[in-house]
């Protein structure tokens, strides 16, 4: 790598931590959080079990607040993700300009009305313009989004916005399934139940075969 080309890696690299480090995008996407304060969750559980007319001091429920407080700093975590942490770049000036598909990405959630979980899969596609993104990122990126408290339609939003953001590609797809405990286990308890949402930016809500290209794609990467 000459010394041009290393200045133009070292250009990028501070455009893009710049971009992740501001106050704009990381309050745009809710990355600028504090993180779970485990007492103050510890207390809550603790009046909760009170509350619904269980003993916390039985055996089975003496160390389930401090359980639980541990279990939703890591069902959370996506609040307090380090963006330039979690791409350590691994964004590339690279001469690509076909489609990049991530399909079948296994995520959890917890709905925002509930609090109970929703869990699928996401179907990730971009088009570069002239920068890409590292394999593992994507799911990170998937991760990042999905553990926090939300709704499956802004999930698929925010995954797809913050591509956009760091890539500046041509078009961005994410389509998503799930699972959600909360019309499973409750309410209307239909077990089989799923929910699609989808996120078509640039080409792809563009352009019907781009599309239909993407969701190809997804199609016949499918598990046996």
């Amino acid at each position: 790598m000459d010394s041009n080309e290393t200045q133009s890696v070292a250009e990028l690299e501070a455009n893009i931590k710049l971009k992740l480090e501001s106050d704009s995008l990381l309050s745009r996407f809710g990355l600028d959080a504090m993180p779970v304060d485990e007492p103050e969750v510890e207390n809550a559980v603790l009046q909760m079990l009170h509350a619904i007319g269980e003993n916390p001091g039985r055996q089975g429920l003496i160390d389930t607040p401090r359980r639980v407080a541990k279990a939703y700093r890591e069902l959370v975590s996506g609040y307090t993700t380090d963006p330039v942490e979690l791409l350590n770049n691994a964004v590339f000036d690279i001469a690509y300009d076909d489609m990049v598909v991530v399909s079948h990405i296994e995520y959890y959630s917890l709905c925002e009305h509930h609090m109970l979980p929703f869990i699928g899969h996401a179907h990730v596609g971009y088009l570069p313009k002239d920068k890409v993104v590292g394999l593992s990122k994507i799911p990170r990126i998937v991760d990042m989004f999905s553990r926090r408290l939300q709704v499956q339609e802004r999930l698929t939003r925010q995954i797809a916005e913050f591509l956009v953001e760091v890539l500046d590609p041509r078009g961005v797809a994410v389509v998503m399934t799930a699972r959600h405990m909360c019309s499973m286990i409750r309410g209307v308890m239909k077990h089989d139940a799923n929910m699609t949402t989808s996120a078509m930016l640039g080409d792809f809500r563009a352009n019907h075969d781009t599309r239909n290209e993407f969701l190809m794609h997804v199609q016949r990467a499918k598990p046996q």
